[in-house]
């Protein structure tokens, strides 16, 4: 989508973008809107110099270029209560800065596989939900419900008012995840490898688990260690 007129015009019939590319030097009043409108929406924007645009191999684009959405994003709240109203325990999966769009197709598949009814990620500092990222993810980005917030701290505040209980998966943690309640309304938070959950995140959560293990390894990969929890968290379930 090229141009400021046809990217607000997008935004304001609430066609779904998955990011803006910005000219960091662009000004006007069009480019303040489709600054006011990206955060209204909780779209991604890229503040770039004017090359970046032109890389594109387009003209005429106003400093202003935009991506449809591959993924159908969805609100939370509504997901929350079609899963309550269905009269199933919601499970939620929380990423939080991963960025390796490999391992985020890798743990959508897991998360389809063993029943999380949601993906939430934030507007900024994940991986870009694009083809390559449904291509690894066999498709699975197409088939569950992914919730794109501006805050995972006021996602989590949401989740809370709606009795979802909230783990953090930590390697430091005392409790292992077989001695977990999976059972009840539940989220669960995964967090990268390098940096693992941001610190005021991990203090939102009510509790945080572990995967146990024998050798003396620093991590496991958080797609394998994502698998492993959702799998534990599916055999309480079942």
């Amino acid at each position: 989508m090229i141009g400021p007129a046809a990217v607000i015009q997008a935004l304001e019939t609430g066609m779904q973008l998955d990011r803006i590319y910005l000219d960091n030097r662009a000004l006007g009043q069009d480019i303040s809107t489709v600054k006011k409108l990206a955060a209204q929406y909780a779209v991604p924007v890229n503040y770039v110099p004017a090359a970046k645009l032109n890389g594109f191999n387009i003209t005429n684009h106003g400093g202003v270029v935009a991506q449809i959405a591959k993924v159908h994003y969805q609100d939370l709240q509504d997901v929350i209560s079609f899963v309550t109203e269905s009269g199933e325990a919601p499970l939620f999966l929380i990423l939080d800065g991963i960025t390796d769009i490999r391992n985020i197709g890798g743990i959508a598949r897991t998360a389809l596989c063993t029943g999380v009814h949601a993906i939430i990620i934030p507007d900024k500092g994940v991986g870009a939900l694009n083809e390559d990222a449904i291509l690894t993810s066999a498709g699975a980005l197409e088939k569950i419900a992914v919730c794109r917030v501006n805050s995972l701290m006021k996602a989590i505040d949401e989740l809370h008012l709606n009795g979802i209980r909230v783990f953090a998966a930590d390697m430091k943690a005392e409790k292992n995840i077989a001695d977990a309640d999976f059972s009840i309304p539940a989220a669960i938070v995964m967090g990268s490898e390098e940096k693992g959950i941001y610190p005021a995140l991990m203090k939102s959560c009510d509790e945080k688990i572990k995967i146990p293990m024998r050798g003396e390894f620093e991590s496991l990969n958080v797609s394998v260690a994502t698998g492993m929890i959702l799998y534990e968290a599916m055999k309480q379930r079942l």
